[in-house]
């Protein structure tokens, strides 16, 4: 006998139209504006990328494409090394 498997099947609600919402995708503020290069020293654009408690905001989120995400990365870890942005919320 397995353990964890329960005998009494789980009744579930059904579908309606909206579970199925899809959400429109969003675009990366870099490849909008056309912006090659993220300076580390251009902290007021950086904050928008990081939360009030000092992390920086996923992918997911902000929409950015990858290949800006991990130069904003490490952009925004260079300026808090430099002092321009805090580490946690002070």
């Amino acid at each position: 006998m397995a353990f964890g498997k329960s005998k009494t099947k789980v009744k579930r609600k059904p579908r309606t139209g909206d579970d199925d919402r899809r959400y429109k995708r969003k675009s990366c503020r870099f490849c909008a504006d056309k912006i090659v290069a993220i300076d580390y020293k251009d902290s007021n654009r950086l904050r928008n990328f990081v939360t009030d408690r000092g992390k920086i905001m996923p992918r997911r989120i902000t929409g950015n494409c990858s290949r800006h995400q991990h130069i904003l990365t490490k952009a925004i870890k260079r300026s808090r090394v430099m002092g321009l942005l805090p580490f946690v919320a002070g």
